[in-house]
């Protein structure tokens, strides 16, 4: 019996699977390679070195807690708040819940700077709180929740809460049981995405916390720009290094409790 051909259509879109992924990933390479060479313009011949990491360790390991303390208490205001929110919209669909679904995508649509500076003059002159990190977690979470929402709630939409919730209420069961015994269990999918969103989106925001910082609350973003201005080109790419050894784990881990919550739903 004769082996069956690959169709040509098949290695064309292998070969531009690969050239986009190429095209996407050999600059990050490249950029990490910088950052463990001794003279990036001569290149590896140079010699390979940590000593671009433990530089920028020592000068803004505060701006990579203080990017992770962030993201933690954006990722549980969010949680706090926009879960019992789809809940909400989930359950009372009409009119005015989808206009309010739009008004919580309205931070999203704006620019980033525009809403920093909405913020600055709104709440700007509370000195003490204008120096604090939480200044910045007010903008963090007002950019993230959306998404938190609209994940929470793409799943709520598409599981039958009224007839779960009526079963759950003939057997007994208050609001909370039915709420965190049955509500909470099948949307975790969507709480786990919209978690790997917030998370990520947090973490690597720039231009929202560029207008909100102070040079006392960098964050991690914020300090991977300055190094890039004002520093060798290997201090830079040396901190994108420790900034992809942060983010990565954490979203293979995000993908990784994701997965395992579909296949559990399944």
């Amino acid at each position: 019996m004769s082996a069956v051909r690959t169709p040509l259509r098949y290695w064309l879109q292998l070969a531009a699977t690969l050239a986009v992924c190429a095209f996407l990933v050999v600059p990050v390479g490249l950029s990490i390679l910088a950052g463990v060479t001794e003279n990036f313009f001569i290149g590896v011949k140079s010699g390979l070195t940590l000593r671009w990491v433990v530089q920028v360790w020592d000068l803004y390991h505060e701006t990579v807690w203080r990017s992770i303390g962030i993201a933690l208490a954006c990722l549980a205001c969010t949680l706090a708040l926009g879960v019992p929110a789809a809940y909400a919209l989930a359950r009372a669909q009409s009119r005015l819940t989808r206009w309010i679904e739009e008004l919580l995508v309205l931070p999203v649509a704006v620019p980033g700077l525009a809403t920093a500076l909405a913020l600055i003059l709104a709440y700007g002159t509370w000195r003490d709180f204008r120096a604090s990190w939480l200044f910045i977690l007010v903008g963090h979470v007002l950019f993230t929740l959306p998404f938190m929402v609209r994940s929470v709630l793409a799943v709520m939409m598409a599981v039958d809460l009224k007839t779960l919730e009526e079963a759950a209420a003939s057997l007994g069961a208050s609001f909370r049981e039915r709420f965190f015994s049955v509500v909470l269990p099948n949307v975790r999918s969507g709480i786990l995405a919209g978690s790997l969103m917030v998370l990520t989106l947090s973490m690597g925001e720039f231009n929202l916390t560029w207008m909100l910082h102070t040079p006392l609350t960098k964050t991690l973003p914020v300090g991977l720009a300055d190094s890039y201005a004002s520093m060798r080109l290997e201090i830079g790419s040396a901190y994108t290094l420790i900034f992809l050894v942060m983010i990565v784990p954490l979203l293979v881990a995000l993908q990784w409790a994701a997965a395992r919550a579909q296949k559990r739903g399944a």
